[in-house]
């Protein structure tokens, strides 16, 4: 059986693979290993320039894109020499085997040639290491092999190698380091074209955005919350105390994340999300309240049985979310309190490039990282029909999601934010849809009993909200003959040629 560390790292490196496979990725080339500041050039690209983050070092090992070997003097790539009869295996499938390998293992193995050196110090399996290992919580230590090792001899003292490998090449590891290491360029940040609507009532919201399921940054929602004053670093960390909340698989103190989050520097950062944050910390749950616009909440009928629905999210600049859909066919909201996020959204029936999600929805296959989707996708999506709506949402602004549209979020700083998705009036019907589809034990999310939770919903509604599900059932069915019904230019026309009927 597959080890459950070696189970992350061979479903990223699958995802990796999948959408690799369909679209050619660009070929990154650079003349020397890039150091603080530093332009890369890409090969092919119209806008081909990257600026490296002012902290990033040059790759640990002396690792360089495949594309070098093809200007370097040498001939010779010593990823191959060191490798024996293993150079046949390519990088993703050499890291998968390695992904079995226990952390005492590795590190015999890395002994055994530079090249086996640097595929051993790929900081990934180290973080897998770690995570399966520490699922209490760990101490960053630099490096996640470093947190790896003091994490069983705190004492143990870790001398960094420079070792530094010449002539190696391998497109994948230089990838993971140039995506953990990247700026967000200024075209990635500049287009805007969300509607944007300040103190608007609750009746233009509903009939303007949340019926025709369009998103809308709302402005001056958080005013009056006491966390826009009070959520400082300090503040949460006091607050807090020992309670530990949940960081990707383990469960961490928010002082032990700050830690982290201020030293990493990876291409998938961990990102604070934790649904019980009001119940670990009620006065969290004191310092803010839901805007106006979003108070039905139906899913509330179900009392301690609710799927899960508000989270508090704290993550690094790069943290965030790749494309995905809200659960359950829920709206949401997500509103900033500190920091800020760049979103890209695309409608129900338009799938972001680069993104393959399974025929029943179960599953999604897309880039490893964001930034990743950002180097090989964005720029198609340019001159699409159908462009994505962007913004960047700042610290007092709140963003509503619509139910069915794909979404990518990233931290473009250090943030704080509080999310919440909800069932209203104008979604009913669809999260009962959702939640009666054959398929929805493995679709449903956020509760222990994914089986029942339809025939629950319904219930708990007709009796909390009698006559709510006939009224919404006839409204729809209106509509629908209403959309179906034929316009009087429709009656007098071809409806194949355009042209008009003389036979009436």
């Amino acid at each position: 059986m597959l080890r459950s560390r070696s189970l992350l790292l061979k479903s990223n490196l699958k995802r990796r693979k999948q959408f690799r496979k369909k679209v050619p990725k660009k070929q990154i080339s650079i003349t020397k290993n890039p150091k603080f500041g530093e332009q890369i050039e890409e090969d092919g690209g119209e806008d081909g320039n990257f600026s490296l983050k002012s902290s990033a070092p040059s790759h640990s090992h002396g690792v360089q894109p495949l594309g070098n070997l093809y200007f370097s003097t040498s001939s010779i790539n010593s990823r191959n020499t060191g490798l024996g009869n293993l150079q046949a295996l390519t990088d993703e499938l050499l890291l998968e085997i390695l992904g079995f390998l226990n952390g005492a293992n590795l590190g015999v193995l890395s002994t055994v040639s530079k090249s086996f050196y640097v595929f051993c110090s790929h900081e990934p399996l180290w973080r897998n290491l770690v995570l399966e290992n520490c699922k209490g919580g760990f101490l960053y230590d630099g490096t996640w092999k470093n947190t790896f090792v003091s994490a069983y001899n705190s004492s143990f003292d870790i001398i960094s190698s420079g070792i530094k490998v010449r002539d190696f090449y391998s497109d994948y590891l230089f990838q993971s380091w140039l995506c953990a290491n990247l700026e967000m360029k200024p075209e990635w940040l500049e287009r805007d074209n969300i509607v944007r609507r300040k103190g608007i009532s609750v009746e233009e919201f509903v009939s303007n955005f949340e019926e025709p399921n369009k998103p809308v940054l709302l402005e001056g929602c958080l005013d009056i919350w006491p966390a826009m004053e009070k959520w400082d670093r300090e503040y949460l960390v006091e607050v807090c105390g020992d309670v530990r909340f949940s960081v990707g698989p383990v469960e961490m103190k928010l002082n032990d994340y700050f830690r982290y989050s201020d030293q990493v520097r990876e291409e998938r950062p961990l990102y604070l999300f934790d649904p019980k944050f009001g119940e670990k910390v009620p006065q969290l749950g004191k310092d803010y309240e839901v805007p106006e616009y979003f108070n039905e909440d139906l899913f509330s009928v179900l009392g301690n049985e609710r799927p899960d629905y508000r989270w508090i999210i704290i993550g690094p600049a790069g943290s965030g979310s790749s494309f995905h859909i809200d659960p359950n066919s829920t709206s949401a909201w997500n509103a900033v309190i500190r920091g800020s996020k760049k979103w890209v959204l695309f409608p129900p029936d338009v799938v972001p490039p680069g993104v393959y999600p399974s025929p029943d929805g179960a599953e999604v296959a897309c880039p490893v990282s964001i930034i990743e989707w950002f180097m090989n996708f964005y720029n198609d999506t340019k001159n699409w029909q159908k462009r994505p709506v962007e913004c960047v949402c700042k610290a007092g602004e709140v963003i509503f999601v619509p139910k069915g549209w794909w979404h990518l979020v990233i931290n473009l700083e250090d943030s704080v934010a509080i999310t919440q998705n909800f069932v209203s009036r104008r979604n009913l019907l669809d999260v009962l849809d959702f939640l009666k589809r054959p398929n929805a034990s493995t679709l449903v999310s956020g509760t222990r009993d994914r089986v029942n939770l339809h025939d629950k919903f319904k219930n708990a509604i007709e009796t909390s909200l009698p006559g709510t599900l006939d009224q919404l059932l006839l409204k729809a069915e209106v509509k629908r003959r209403q959309e179906k019904k034929l316009s009087f230019w429709e009656t007098v026309t071809d409806s194949k040629m355009g042209a008009f009927k003389f036979s009436f």
